[in-house]
Order: structure tokens, then sequence, then C-alpha cells
């Protein structure tokens, strides 16, 4: 990866310039990117500039198929109201998935395309216990409280497969899902590891590749192949294959 624009750091990588120094985490989706800094406040980018998404504390915001999406103690697609969720992922094609403070796994239950300012929300829960959840239309991957990594396959008929969750090797503390099904994993250590060998017959991949980049990983997304990246001190980097 060669990272693009502006300040070094430490040497390796090159951040893009970015008047939040504070950022805890972001995400890449349908060619827009979405933060979050440590002062809980949600920003889009536009072209080079980062501007605020409304006044409401964040405490994730995802961005893909099905849209912007917020959760700070409710879910927040402009202003939907619902589930309690700590964690929310708008990757999958046209559906939500989200975690709760104790790891309980949920879906939204209909589509978010016929979805307007103003609608109630309807939850499913699925069987589970995850920390992170990160989708795709080619399937879900997750992290549970004890950094173990899981997948399962996803269907156009139902969200997560009656297969359930399979476990993958390797321990992550976060798993960003590309739209494309590019998978990055994040581990305690701030090493980043993108799975390889992922394919139709065999969706969960084969193995892991670490990206040579600084071991200061706070967060990570991809999308239209760049990677971006919350370093150490909230930095934001974008790399480019």
């Amino acid at each position: 990866y060669v990272c693009d624009k502006t300040q070094r750091y430490k040497g390796s990588l090159q951040c893009l310039d970015s008047q939040h120094s504070g950022a805890t985490q972001i995400d890449a989706g349908q060619g827009q990117v979405v933060m979050r800094n440590d002062k809980s406040e949600a920003f889009v980018l536009s072209g080079s500039t980062w501007t605020r998404l409304g006044s409401l504390p964040i405490r994730h915001i995802s961005v893909g198929p099905a849209g912007i999406w917020g959760v700070d103690n409710n879910v927040y697609f402009h202003v939907f109201s619902g589930q309690n969720l700590n964690q929310v992922d708008a990757g999958g094609q046209d559906k939500i998935a989200g975690v709760t403070s104790s790891s309980t796994i949920h879906c939204l239950s209909a589509g978010a395309s016929p979805l307007k300012e103003g609608d109630s929300l309807t939850w499913t829960t699925f069987p589970g216990a995850l920390m992170y959840i990160s989708c795709s239309s080619y399937g879900c991957w997750g992290v549970n409280s004890g950094q173990q990594i899981y997948f399962t396959v996803n269907s156009h008929i139902a969200w997560f497969s009656a297969e359930g969750w399979t476990r993958v090797e390797g321990a992550a503390i976060m798993v960003e899902v590309g739209t494309d099904g590019t998978v990055f994993v994040v581990n305690v250590h701030g090493n980043l590891y993108q799975r390889t060998g992922i394919s139709a017959d065999v969706p969960h991949g084969t193995g892991w590749f670490q990206i040579p980049l600084s071991n200061n990983i706070k967060h990570a997304s991809y999308d239209l192949g760049n990677l971006w990246l919350v370093i150490n001190g909230g930095i934001i980097a974008k790399c480019s294959q």
C-alpha cells in the first residue's frame, strides 16, 4: 500500500491532512467516508473537507449501500430511533446489522431502502455474541470479546445463514469488510491484516497477510481501492494499493 498526502507519520505513512486529529473511528463505503472523533462528533468527507453531520453525539458511524447510519444509545439514519446498539454496520446490500454493549447481535428486519424519516425500526435478534460486526453482500464477519473471529455466509433469502457462524483462525479487536468483500482486521497490538484466498467457493478465505504499515493502527476501513486508517493521536491516513 502507498499512503497518500502531506504529513509523514514516523517515516512510514503519509497521512491525509485533517483538522480532526482526534479521530477514533472511520468507515468508508459507496465512495463516501465518515468518521467519529473523540468528542463523539460525526463527520462526512466532502472533497478534502470534513463536514459535521448534525449535532447529536455519536458512538459509532457507518456508511454503505444502506446509507449513513449512526448509534449512540439509539440508532440514527437521519432521525430514526430503535434498538440500543453499541456499533452498527451499513455495508450489507440494503441491510443493517449491529451489536449491543452486551454483545447481542441484531439485524434490521426490513430493508433500509424504503425507510423514511420518522419510521420506527424493527430488529431481529440472532444467536451468538459479538462486540463488532461488518458485512458485505457476500457475508458477515464478527469479533467477540475474546478476540475470536467469525464468519457467516449471507444470502438474499436469509440475512444470517442457517449454517450459523464459522470460527476463523486469528485474533482481532475489530473487523471491517469492504463492499467488494475485501476483509481487514486490527489486532490488540495495532497490527493490520488482510484476509487472503476469498472466493465464491471459499467465502471465508484461506489465510491472513499482515499489511506492512505502522503497528499503531486504531481503526481501519476499505472502499474502492482505498484503505482508510486511524493512527495514534487520531491521525487519518488514506492508503491505496
